[in-house]
């Protein structure tokens, strides 16, 4: 049977046997962890004999389970139906079928334990779900490449010869020869020392104060709490502010580094490709990943920027397709880091046809740059006060924090509130925020599936109001802005979902 029939049942590369088996090995070691941390601290006193037979055992089941796996795991098209049906199960038999006009992306992965292999795994979403609906754990790169493109034809071609639509999916299946972008390494490291800086510094405090609980637990006392700290009485302000400054340098180099590795290793030889009007995107360094975007399937396209990319002439785009819910929403976004105005404008047109224009601005009431300041400067700080003249007055000793704490995040919402809009053309909506890094979320108002506006009673009298638009792939929400001019929008865009004929999904 050719390979490439995919209208009868197949299976996985016969190398897949190995992949099931790692996995299912990882499976087993992740439920019977317990039993092997007792193994480890009473290896003396277990019987040799019976642990040798034990983890024999263990890795005959496991070879027989995948092996089982492999054998009864098939996947074909039916054409007929237009469906992607796969079978699994070794004592329980499963079903999945997926209908090829609900699907909304196809990747295709590689692990070190695919990549040692060489096979590669292909995956199926669709917005029926917070899974993958269809995964493929073993499949060579070819195959992969043509079943990705025969499960994502974008265009419905009328031809009789089978042949010769035969033929244009596979010429088309190999994209990375001829990318039309590609993020060179350089970009990449630009990209890393100019965005992130929060998730990187949130990490590395993460994995410090996982370290120094874990390394509590192991002594008696509290690694500080039986210091004498009077001896070191003789440091004065200028080595405290010294050792401050120092801490604080170590601590932006380890968060840079960080961020360069994690950039590198994520996104290392992006290249991007057309494949029949779609977007065939391939990256990273030790787990390769490949996935296409369908225009019409996309949701809300992000263009984000800040000063120091801005200089460089780089900025990131993130796309989001549909998804079933919040939790996986930001799990779903593609990101596309380090294109230029120019790459940038390219991906817009095959995306939208055209380069989303700025229409008609909205501005919030100055109103939301007061309720920020009293919520995130006069509360905070009101209760910090209270809590130190009432409970804990040596609390006061840092009370010089607070004049630094206010100006920083004074300046902040100030920005913020200065790059708060909404732009509203006939065609797109675009939001823009962001304090440093900005921001501008695009959307079709044909692809919008709900609207929500709202009004404060005491909102009234001043006319401004909220909106909230509901999309699947996630919401775009503009805050206190004109209420009147809001529900005016508002109107045209339910008159346009009622009307679109659009397949985004």
């Amino acid at each position: 049977m050719n390979p490439s029939d995919f209208s009868q049942p197949q299976r996985q590369s016969p190398v897949g046997v190995l992949v099931m088996f790692f996995y299912t090995l990882q499976q087993y070691l992740r439920a019977l962890w317990p039993i092997l941390v007792i193994w480890v601290f009473k290896f003396d006193e277990i019987n040799k004999l019976y642990l040798a037979l034990g983890a024999i055992s263990l890795i005959v089941l496991i070879g027989v389970v995948s092996y089982l796996k492999y054998l009864n795991f098939t996947f074909f098209l039916d054409e007929e139906n237009e469906e992607f049906i796969i079978t699994e199960g070794i004592l329980n038999k499963t079903k999945t079928t997926i209908q090829l006009n609900k699907i909304q992306q196809v990747n295709i992965n590689q692990s070190l334990i695919q990549k040692f292999v060489g096979v590669y795994a292909l995956d199926v979403d669709t917005a029926g779900s917070s899974k993958k609906e269809g995964s493929i754990k073993a499949i060579s790169h070819n195959l992969a490449l043509e079943l990705k493109a025969r499960l994502l034809e974008n265009e419905r071609k009328i031809v009789s010869s089978e042949i010769e639509s035969e033929q244009s999916a596979v010429a088309e299946a190999s994209p990375e020869e001829h990318p039309f972008i590609k993020i060179s390494f350089l970009t990449l490291l630009k990209v890393g020392i100019t965005s992130n800086y929060l998730r990187s510094l949130g990490l590395l405090l993460l994995f410090v104060s996982t370290i120094y609980e874990n390394l509590s637990n192991f002594t008696e006392d509290d690694l500080l709490e039986n210091q004498n700290f009077d001896e070191y009485n003789y440091f004065d302000g200028t080595a405290i502010f010294k050792g401050i400054l120092i801490l604080v340098t170590f601590l932006f180099l380890i968060v840079l580094i960080i961020n360069l590795v994690r950039v590198v290793f994520k996104y290392f030889d992006y290249k991007i490709a057309k494949q029949k009007g779609s977007l065939l995107l391939s990256f990273g360094l030790l787990n390769t990943k490949s996935t296409i975007i369908k225009p019409e399937k996309v949701q809300i396209t992000t263009v984000t920027r800040n000063f120091f990319q801005k200089k460089m002439d780089i900025l990131e785009i993130k796309i989001k397709q549909a998804t079933s819910g919040e939790p996986e929403e930001k799990k779903s976004a593609i990101e596309i880091p380090g294109c230029s105005e120019s790459e940038r404008d390219q991906i817009l047109k095959l995306l939208f046809k055209s380069i989303p224009e700025k229409g008609a601005m909205l501005k919030p009431n100055f109103r939301k740059l007061v309720f920020s300041i009293f919520t995130t400067i006069v509360l905070p700080l009101s209760l910090y006060l209270a809590f130190a003249e009432w409970v804990e007055p040596e609390a006061f000793e840092f009370i010089y924090i607070v004049p630094a704490y206010a100006l920083f995040i004074g300046l902040i919402l100030y920005f913020s509130f200065r790059n708060y809009r909404l732009f509203v053309s006939d065609h797109f909506i675009i939001k823009q925020s962001g304090a440093w890094d900005i921001e501008n979320e695009i959307i079709e108002p044909g692809k919008i599936q709900a609207i929500t506006t709202s009004q404060l009673f005491w909102h009234k009298k001043a006319d401004i109001g909220s909106i909230i638009l509901h999309t699947a792939g996630g919401n775009v929400a503009f805050q206190l802005g004109d209420f009147t001019r809001i529900k005016k929008h508002v109107n045209l865009w339910l008159y346009e979902i009622e009307t679109s004929d659009s397949n985004w999904m």
